[in-house]
């Protein structure tokens, strides 16, 4: 299963890395400020160096401007899907509604908060994949309607991503038939208008 961040290698270059950094702490601490600084004391320095990696490297900010270089370097690279979203929902009928989306996203999971004019979804699942090279996100969600007298249902969508470029500028977009458990079916397209995740997006 495709995963954003191939964690073999995280934790491989991570042991390779925190032996670097702790050799070299132990040289620079035994030169420069105590000579009987023990060798077996580096294994202290490696747990403290190994444990502030890995938290950078999971902490947002900076994982998103590692992401954002690794996709600049590598456009295979499974995009950076966070920010606001915008977009329409089209329903069996053909009728169109209106919707807009925020998205978190992390190395290690992805949050769809979906908001229409009559009803709100949450995240259940998401998985980034590919097939055949394409780019997906396999999305479950929970949508609960505005009206408190109508039930709360399950639907589940694979997501195309898709890059699109214009000659002002490029975005992504995201589209998909979706299937709930009511049997109804439709497709949602919406497009990132921001990579800021921080906007409310709700309609009530």
């Amino acid at each position: 299963m495709f995963r954003i961040v191939r964690f073999d290698l995280l934790v491989r270059y991570t042991a390779l890395l925190t032996i670097a950094i702790s050799i070299s702490a132990y040289s620079f601490i035994q030169e420069y400020w105590l000579p009987d600084f023990s060798l077996f004391k580096i294994v202290t320095i490696s747990s403290i160096v190994s444990t502030a990696i890995i938290l950078i490297l999971l902490s947002p900010y900076i994982s998103r401007k590692l992401w954002a270089f690794k996709c600049r370097i590598d456009r295979s690279s499974f995009p950076d899907l966070n920010g606001t979203w915008e977009g329409v929902v089209t329903l069996e009928n053909g009728n169109t509604l209106p919707v807009r989306a925020v998205i978190r996203q992390s190395l290690l999971s992805t949050q769809i908060d979906m908001h229409g004019e009559t009803t709100k979804s949450i995240t259940l699942e998401t998985t980034p994949t590919l097939e055949q090279g394409q780019k997906k996100l396999y999305y479950v969600y929970r949508s609960t309607p505005k009206n408190p007298s109508w039930p709360s249902y399950n639907g589940s969508t694979l997501f195309d991503i898709r890059l699109v470029k214009t000659e002002q500028s490029e975005h992504l977009e995201l589209s998909g038939n979706y299937y709930t458990d009511r049997k109804s079916v439709g497709r949602i397209a919406i497009k990132q208008t921001s990579d800021d995740f921080n906007i409310d997006v709700s309609y009530y």
